[in-house]
């Protein structure tokens, strides 16, 4: 494998350019691929054969067609439904699963309450349910945010604060931390806040990027380009103004700090 091969991240929609901002400021050298799934989304409420099936293809694609050297699966809930099949059947090519921060939290060992934002398919997993209740404890809450992806996905402005305003309401002025157990949620930080106050956040995209960087260096797969990275977006939109105006958000949301 070249190690100027490409990098692979795939989620079900463009919630995952969270996962390849952090990714790019660590290793801003490499060659990456993006598949975004958005006929398919959201994935959250989708059966486990569904999910399995789905990331076999596009993993399969991004391998044998694109030549990638690793893969990042940015998206929750396909990361715990279907990584385990992944990694059995693509054993020769290094894939890593994002996951809520949970352990964060407890690493950090801030004080206060932490409330898990997470699509059902996400809280409902096998993977989700051990490391939550590897680092349990009863100043937790979960939350399960049906539509919530879809909304941040479809960039529905007016229905993302009233659905956050519903939602998230009853937690006000008693959460100090939230968990975005979607790649799609930290592209709401703000909108959060406006419901929530100043809360800490915690999501998984610099640990997983982090992650990448080790595994590449471990196996000589580093990128020796120095000219800077190249993106290839490529979405599943069913037409060809949809996925233009998909690729405009993408890159616009990938220049874009989060708060």
């Amino acid at each position: 494998m070249s190690s100027n091969a490409k990098i692979g991240l795939f989620d079900s929609g463009i919630g995952g350019v969270t996962v390849l901002r952090e990714a790019v400021k660590l290793l801003p050298n490499e060659e990456y691929v993006f598949f975004s799934d958005s006929i398919n989304n959201p994935y959250g409420d989708k059966s486990d054969e569904e999910i399995i099936s789905r990331c076999d293809e596009i993993v399969n694609m991004l391998i044998n067609e694109k030549g990638c050297k690793a893969i990042i699966i940015a998206c929750n809930t396909a990361s715990a439904k279907a990584v385990k099949s992944l990694r059995e059947k693509y054993s020769s090519t290094p894939i890593l699963a994002i996951e809520p921060a949970y352990k964060m939290v407890h690493d950090n060992n801030p004080l206060g309450f932490t409330l898990i934002m997470a699509t059902k398919g996400t809280i409902q997993s096998e993977k989700f349910r051990r490391l939550y209740y590897s680092y349990y404890n009863h100043k937790t809450s979960l939350l399960t945010c049906v539509g919530l992806a879809d909304l941040i996905e479809q960039d529905k402005k007016q229905e993302l604060r009233d659905y956050l305003n519903e939602h998230l309401g009853a937690y006000k002025g008693k959460a100090q931390n939230v968990v975005l157990g979607c790649t799609h949620y930290p592209l709401a930080k703000k909108e959060i806040c406006d419901v929530l106050g100043d809360v800490n956040f915690f999501d998984g995209s610099k640990g997983i990027s982090t992650r990448l960087k080790y595994i590449l260096e471990e196996n000589d797969l580093l990128s020796d380009r120095q000219d800077g990275c190249t993106i290839d977006f490529i979405d599943t939109s069913e037409s060809e103004e949809a996925r233009e105006q998909k690729k405009e958000r993408f890159f616009r949301l990938l220049r874009e700090e989060q708060i």
